[in-house]
């Protein structure tokens, strides 16, 4: 199966220390891991307004994003650096919190809408929806009125140990879909049980 050509990833947060360990943050979390397995790092970028970096995953050179725009700014920051590298949408893996599925799920998928999400919203008005979404499950506050408070906070320790493993599994599968393309990851993805680490 013929692997898939990305050539971006992004990871979506809100800039600041005091943001660092909250739900919300979770794209950052796994292109942070990305880049330190890959032995790179990111710098800020002021004319990206993010930080970026490059790496090579399965032997081939891929850029890095963390947009500092805040999150509902986020699409400014994507825009300016697919267009100036000439990174079409569907080159693009954008890794982002997902409030509606459970702590410690992952699941891929292109296009689609922004789910309320502020981050793919700002995205998708810039873009379109055709990128790529590799979504990090952080579960659901008991009410609806709670959302914003839920995410803008760290996950106590138990949900806490379940993201971090999504987030091992999610660095550890975008090689993989690479060489063996979105639909096998994806599937092993998809049966992945959130207590489970990605093999």
């Amino acid at each position: 199966m013929a692997g898939l050509s990305l050539k971006l990833i992004v990871g979506l947060g809100n800039p600041g220390p005091e943001h660092a360990d909250t739900r919300h943050n979770a794209g950052f979390w796994c292109v942070d891991r990305l880049a330190a397995k890959a032995g790179g790092s990111l710098r800020p970028h002021a004319r990206y307004h993010g930080d970026v970096g490059r790496i090579v995953l399965s032997e081939r050179e891929v850029w890095l994003l963390k947009p500092t725009t805040y999150m509902n700014r986020s699409g400014q920051s994507v825009r300016a650096l697919t267009e100036y590298l000439r990174i079409a949408p569907g080159e693009t893996l954008v890794v982002h919190d997902e409030l509606d599925l459970p702590v410690g799920a992952t699941r891929l998928k292109q296009g689609g809408g922004s789910g309320g999400h502020n981050g793919l919203k700002d995205i998708i008005t810039q873009l379109g929806d055709g990128f790529w979404r590799l979504r990090l499950g952080i579960g659901h506050p008991a009410a609806r009125g709670e959302v914003i408070d839920y995410v803008l906070k760290r996950a106590p320790a138990s949900e806490q140990m379940l993201l971090d493993d999504a987030v091992d599994a999610a660095a550890a599968a975008i090689p993989r879909i690479l060489v063996d393309g979105a639909e096998k990851v994806m599937n092993g993805l998809h049966r992945r049980t959130p207590a489970a680490r990605e093999q």
